[in-house]
C-alpha cells in the first residue's frame, strides 16, 4: 500500500500588509487583536449539560419505577 502524499497549499499572490509593495514605499504594519467573545457559546453549552444530565435523572428514577 502506498504511502499518502501530504499536500502542499499555495499561499496567495498578494503582498503582505508587512511586506515592501513594489513601488519601494513600506506600508504601515498594523495589528488586529483577535479577542472573540464566547459567552453565548458558553450559556448553550451550560444548559446542553443541564438538560442531558436531568434526562439522564429521569432515565434512573424511571428505571427503578418500571421494574
Amino acid at each position: 500500500m502506498p504511502k499518502k502524499q501530504k499536500r502542499r497549499v499555495s499561499t496567495p499572490a498578494e503582498p503582505s500588509a508587512f511586506a515592501p509593495s513594489a513601488t519601494g514605499t513600506t506600508r504601515a504594519a498594523y495589528t488586529q487583536e483577535f479577542n472573540p467573545d464566547y459567552s453565548h457559546v458558553k450559556r448553550d453549552l451550560r444548559q446542553i449539560g443541564i438538560m442531558a444530565a436531568s434526562f439522564f435523572v429521569i432515565l434512573v428514577v424511571l428505571s427503578f419505577f418500571l421494574r
